[in-house]
């Protein structure tokens, strides 16, 4: 008796020693500053009273983000143990040793990529791309669309004023030509006393914006990154015909239908120009429609989404976004963060990550039969994320993107030059650039 009594209390002893140590446990995670943030610091506070892990956050501002977390990884900085990156991210992080590889994990674990939807496991985890070799787990599932004024729209007397003018009733635009129309309509427009304008694009310089804005027409209209039977071939990709006609299409959209003074525009101006009833149309992320559903200017049914519109030979893709959670390789307390991506893994964690404004990339929580209908944009993340491209994710890509924010900028907004001219350009520069990675 004596021995189980002694047994017993070794065994309390080392619970209570455990606990103790879990507790004096700190994991900072590292994200972008954005509701969506805000969303994981509530849902994070079971992950606490689970594994009495205290959790602690690193946010910075989206124009500032890459820079700084960046800096932070290539210092071998140990102020992150979890990083959610961008998707662009993962190359570099990958072969530059900043990630944990997590394959071994998963596998020790029962946690499958076959677990999330395909586009997020290439998107957010895998490098090299299409491989299994796996960098994070899928956490923010991310795409550009629109949305729309569904109440202006819906109006009689606007309804009758679009089809006295193009001779088709006034509906949410299946492809680029009529989503032009409609902001070439609203533009200038006169609705409830004020003047409105037609649509809200990307077109910010400093970090990726106009990127994200062109791509997301030029994939439709045609582009290419490369040949699909000889990587790093951009001649004839890059700048085909179609994708110079995007381009130019890019540059209409920007010349006809945006409000005055919006030459350097990302998310946060999107997001107010649309709230503010300034535009009739915005160009922005998904992470942005849970915060339209609840303002009391644009939500309860004024406003619609919709996936990006087809280009003109039918083709119909999305620029991805959205990001991955992985462990740092800095961390010195990789066990306590490997233990987060289990608990966040749990179908049961994502699916309320769902339920309070997180876009989960777990099928068992998109594929439910009740997700379309669980909110009024769940539908339109479905339809998007299953025809998602991404920009290159290659470990240069800040140079790559540097570039093509320069090329796009300059003759979209700048009016510099052509079409043709911006994508030769863009192609000399991204060669310079795999040329000095030799992979050219």
């Amino acid at each position: 008796m004596k021995i189980a009594q002694l047994a017993g209390s070794a065994a309390i002893a080392l619970l209570s020693a455990n606990a103790a140590q879990a507790q004096q446990t700190e994991l900072t995670l590292c994200w972008a500053a954005w509701d969506p943030a805000n969303a994981l610091v509530e849902l994070s506070k079971d992950f606490e009273a689970e594994s009495g892990i205290k959790m602690k956050f690193e946010f910075v501002p989206w124009p500032n983000f890459a820079d700084r977390m960046l800096n932070e990884l290539n210092s071998g900085g140990k102020l992150c143990d979890l990083m959610i990156g961008d998707s662009q991210w993962i190359g570099g992080s990958a072969e530059n040793g900043h990630y944990v590889k997590l394959n071994d994990f998963f596998d020790a674990n029962g946690i499958t990529m076959d677990a999330f939807v395909p586009a997020t496991v290439t998107g957010y985890s895998e490098w090299p791309k299409n491989s299994p070799n796996y960098w994070s787990l899928p956490a923010f599932g991310d795409v550009v669309g629109w949305t729309y004024r569904k109440d202006w729209f819906e109006r009689p007397e606007i309804q009758a004023a679009f089809k006295e003018k193009y001779g088709r009733d006034l509906t949410p635009p299946a492809t680029f030509a009529e989503l032009k129309d409609i902001g070439e309509f609203f533009q200038g427009r006169e609705i409830d006393g004020k003047t409105v304008y037609g649509l809200s694009i990307y077109t910010e310089r400093g970090s990726e914006g106009i990127t994200m804005g062109v791509m997301d027409v030029l994939y439709s209209f045609g582009f290419l990154y490369e040949n699909p039977e000889k990587p790093y071939e951009m001649e004839g990709f890059v700048n085909s015909p179609g994708a110079v006609a995007g381009l130019e299409f890019y540059k209409s959209l920007y010349d006809c239908c945006v409000a005055p003074g919006t030459s350097n525009t990302y998310m946060g101006e999107g997001i107010d120009a649309y709230k503010s009833g300034q535009v009739a149309m915005q160009m922005n992320f998904a992470f942005t429609w849970p915060g339209f559903e609840v303002d009391p200017n644009v939500g309860g049914g004024k406003t619609g989404y919709l996936v990006n519109p087809a280009g003109p030979d039918g083709q119909q893709f999305a620029q991805l976004g959205g990001q991955g959670i992985s462990v740092v390789a800095y961390s010195e307390k990789q066990d306590a963060a490997l233990e987060y991506i289990k608990w966040f893994a749990k179908p049961e964690v994502q699916s309320k990550w769902w339920s309070i404004g997180g876009f989960s990339c777990l099928r068992a929580v998109v594929e439910d039969p009740a997700f379309a209908t669980s909110q009024p944009y769940a539908q339109t993340f479905l339809d998007s994320m299953a025809i998602v491209k991404d920009f290159w994710a290659e470990p240069s890509y800040a140079s790559l993107l540097q570039a093509s924010q320069k090329r796009f900028h300059d003759y979209v907004v700048a009016g510099n030059g052509t079409a043709k001219e911006a994508l030769d350009g863009m192609i000399a520069d991204w060669t310079e650039v795999f040329e000095d990675d030799g992979k050219l």
